[in-house]
């Protein structure tokens, strides 16, 4: 078969120079290698996703209180969780199933159609036509649509930057390798198709990234910890009461029925909801601060960070190429300014200006890239490092443009990879620009330019050599032109660190968080950026991909530490990388913008996708989305991570507190025998669950982040740990129940009821009124307590959480409604307070806001200063 000699991936194949394939050969390999796309993905139907995210632990819990309360005959109610379930699994569906679709933009990348010459002919066919072995034309703006190996070039110029992380353009040579889904951005070529569909580079990652799960979140393995623990709890709980009642002597269905309530008293019914609003409002805050979340769980596990591997271009950089630093035989010189805003001076004595403006202008006529204004800002237009010559002379004050229009262009050399030099004649003139070894090679005399250029690339500057030659003839030969140059002199070019860079990698310090920089960019480059932004000291070690240790334990003892610089990585190294961090206990968050990370992106506890420059694939594969790709954006990020894990402790102390005052009154019916009659009924227990308690709860989601938030390591223990159950069982909920007791044993009394007696039915309902009044109120003290663990009350700003005045009124009115509107009253059982009843419920407040300062205040003197949160 003339034209394919194979189909393989990276084998060599002859192609007919001028002609291509024939019609037939087409025809035949199609049948034989199918077309060129990426497969899809085999994936579960819609259906078992979203039977997931209701049959889960967590909501199943929930599917059980609804039964009980159906069973209590509580069917509203039973009806409000059944709907919670259905609204939180519903969206907690949708937010997976646009999440798990990251596979699905790798075939965007893929380009309609290309050009080829098939019969001695141009042609233009669908993308998905291609064969091995076809001729394809390639011009500037192309996206190669297969992978390729290049026959013919004329100063050709790839990026390949979502493939390999590499931020400049490549020049490949003759015979060199393109692959598809990169850019061509300069020139044009013309390379034969060695691979297609699944054998490409291409489709090698869309597989790595299908085969990646991401890893159960911190938040859903802490929740189901919690969900198991009062699953269990009140199961337990709920048969030693129906035990209890069959001993007293309570017939079998009441005793059932009496240890359903309990049950359902102690199943936290707005517990779901409370997260999922809480994280919601997180993903929201974020947004507003330039960070969109994918999926809710991601705000909290942001706040478990502890290693962040981040990549430098666009992240780290301003994604911006500028000349810093030129040095001429007069003298050397730096150069202010902010990526391509012309804005900007050479700092030089005026001689060293004046040379350097000769060094600007010959650069830049030897670049064909060009300053662009477009939509009220400086864009490139062409080569970054062309364009960098281009702003350096507006910046040493040359009007290029203006001289182009005196002084046209004769002819036009563009970059040859083999002699790393590109040139442009302007009528005598020949302007050359290139690698310092290549130029300098070329230069009649060069001084100290070769020490000058290897002390700027030490410095991990990218360098170039600008040289002259005048006085030459009309005609035109590169080779014979492009000897005994003037060396003009030398440009040290950086893209500058982000100006919050800094600040931030300062701030993710003190916050205990380790720091790596990964990226596909050069170890120099690299290790200055990381210098320069405070990520790195000249201590630590920069290592490059290809010698990255193969056995796991060596690459985690390598990589585990702070400020280490990873150069020249692949796809399959950062997925590694991540996977090694996290078997040594780290909560990682990896950073990226291109297709080559999205395996990556997808395998670590927190993938973080650039949204102004990244890839679509990135993107989708992301857990966060940095609008402004701003590193400093994904510490403010952490802060509310943070902030959010501290919430969600916040009102689980605060629905635990309210446990213990809605389980004391069926402890004490127990433990008396059933001499001291049930203060609250199961109807009443979940109008506070679901009815006063929610909003509360719900504010204290809201709580803004302390000032000492990002001070220390990240609390990743449990959300029930010690100090929550000693603050829920052994302060705030004794503090409420003594008072809604003894409000009801005080009502009782004052009524005339006697230890052992039957009260009557209006006087037990007033006294439970009494009883639930008090323990809505010593929960709307319970909220403002529940906003610092270590600050009292009153040394917390009220407003500073405005939601919690709004939702503790709200509550105050909800109380009102249960006890004042007759029909609602009847059904919970309860009746309006006395005068008396009303001044005793509201003791709650005083004394749940003085036992909350007295324990706050015997921490204070137990460990001292104590962290502020």
């Amino acid at each position: 078969m003339d034209g394919a000699s194979s189909v393989e991936a990276g084998t060599a194949v002859e192609v007919p120079a001028a002609t291509g394939l024939t019609a037939a050969q087409v025809r035949d390999l199609l049948a034989t290698v199918g077309p060129n796309a990426l497969p899809e993905a085999s994936r579960p139907g819609v259906w078992l996703p979203l039977l997931r995210q209701l049959t889960h632990f967590f909501a199943l819990m929930l599917w059980v209180a609804a039964g009980l309360a159906a069973v209590a005959g509580m069917a509203q109610l039973a009806i409000a969780i059944v709907i919670v379930v259905l609204v939180n699994g519903g969206f907690a569906f949708a937010q997976e199933y646009r999440a798990d679709r990251a596979a699905d933009r790798l075939r965007g990348l893929m380009p309609a159609t290309a050009v080829v010459r098939r019969d001695g002919r141009r042609h233009t066919v669908p993308a998905t036509d291609l064969v091995p072995g076809d001729l394809v034309i390639l011009e500037a703006g192309d996206r190669v649509s297969a992978d390729l190996t290049a026959v013919r070039l004329e100063s050709l110029a790839v990026d390949e930057s979502l493939l390999t992380g590499e931020s400049v353009p490549r020049r490949p040579g003759t015979g060199d390798p393109l692959h598809a889904g990169t850019f061509v951005v300069e020139g044009a070529g013309e390379a034969v198709v060695v691979a297609t569909g699944t054998r490409t580079r291409l489709a090698s990652i869309a597989a790595l990234t299908q085969r990646t799960r991401r890893p159960t979140s911190p938040l859903a393995l802490r929740l189901n910890r919690v969900v198991g623990i009062v699953a269990a709890s009140a199961v337990g709980v709920g048969t030693v009461f129906f035990a209890v009642a069959l001993l007293l002597g309570m017939p079998l269905m009441d005793g059932f029925l009496f240890a359903l309530g309990v049950t359902v008293a102690l199943v936290p019914e707005g517990l779901l909801p409370t997260v999922t609003l809480s994280l919601a409002r997180g993903a929201h805050t974020m947004a507003d601060r330039q960070a969109l979340i994918k999926r809710l769980e991601a705000v909290q596990t942001l706040g478990s960070v502890t290693f962040i591997c981040t990549d430098k271009t666009g992240t780290l950089t301003r994604n911006e190429m500028a000349v810093t630093e030129v040095w001429t035989p007069a003298g050397s010189a730096r150069v202010t300014g902010v990526g391509y805003d012309p804005a900007g001076e050479v700092v030089a004595a005026a001689p060293v200006r004046a040379a350097v403006a000769d060094v600007a202008y010959a650069g830049a006529r030897a670049s064909s890239g060009r300053l662009a204004r477009r939509d009220g800002g400086w864009v490139a237009s062409g080569d970054p490092m062309d364009v960098a010559l281009h702003v350096l002379a507006r910046r040493a004050r040359i009007d290029v443009t203006g001289r182009e229009r005196s002084e046209p262009t004769t002819a036009r050399f563009p970059f040859d990879p083999r002699r790393l030099t590109a040139a442009t004649r302007v009528g005598p003139d020949l302007y050359v620009k290139g690698a310092p070894e290549a130029v300098l090679a070329r230069c009649r005399s060069a001084g100290d330019a070769s020490r000058v250029a290897t002390d700027m690339a030490d410095r991990g500057l990218r360098v170039l050599a600008v040289a002259h030659r005048g006085g030459l003839g009309p005609d035109c030969d590169r080779d014979r032109d492009e000897r005994d140059l003037t060396l003009v002199g030398i440009v040290g070019l950086l893209d500058p660190p982000r100006p919050d860079a800094a600040g931030a990698v300062a701030a993710c310090r003190r916050a205990g968080i380790r720091l790596a920089m990964v990226t596909g960019d050069h170890p120099g480059t690299a290790r200055a950026v990381a210098l320069e932004v405070g990520l790195s000291t000249v201590d630590s070690p920069v290592v490059e991909g290809p010698d990255l240790p193969g056995d796991d334990d060596a690459l985690g003892d390598l990589i585990d530490r702070d400020g280490i610089v990873l150069a020249r990585v692949s796809p399959e190294d950062k997925l590694r990388i991540a996977r090694v961090l996290q078997q040594r206990g780290h909560v990682v968050a990896m950073t990226g913008d291109g297709v080559n990370d999205a395996p990556a992106l997808r395998e670590a506890d927190i993938g973080v996708a650039m949204g102004a420059t990244g890839s679509d694939v990135a993107r989708e594969a992301a857990d966060l989305v940095l609008l402004d790709d701003r590193f400093a954006t994904i510490v403010s990020a952490v802060e509310l991570g943070r902030a959010t894990f501290a919430n969600i402790r916040r009102f689980l102390t605060y629905h635990l507190t309210d446990n213990v005052a809605e389980l004391a009154p069926f402890l004490a019916w127990a433990l008396s025998g059933g001499s001291f009659p049930l203060a609250i009924g199961v109807l009443q227990v979940l109008a506070l669950d679901i009815g006063t308690d929610l909003l509360p709860a719900l504010a204290l989601g809201g709580e803004p982040p302390s000032r000492r938030t990002m001070v220390s390591r990240a609390r990743t223990g449990q959300l029930i740990d010690a100090g929550v159950l000693t603050r829920a069982f052994g302060v705030l909920g004794p503090a409420e129940v003594v008072v809604s007791l003894c409000a009801f044993a005080a009502v009782l009394l004052a009524g005339g009821w006697t230890w052992g007696d039957d009260p009557s039915g209006a006087l037990l309902a007033t006294a439970s009124g009494t009883a639930f009044a008090a323990i809505v109120l010593g929960q709307l003290a319970n909220a403002f307590a529940c906003r610092s663990e270590v600050r009292p009350v009153y040394r917390i700003p009220l407003w500073s959480n405005h939601l919690l005045p709004l939702a503790v009124g709200v509550e105050l009115v909800l109380l009102v409604v249960f006890l004042a509107v007759g029909p609602v009253a009847g059904a919970l059982g309860g009746a309006w307070p006395s005068a008396s009843g009303w001044a005793l419920a509201g003791l709650a407040v005083p004394v749940v806001l003085l036992a909350d300062t007295l324990f706050k205040a015997a921490l204070r003197r137990r460990f001292g200063r104590v962290e502020t949160r």
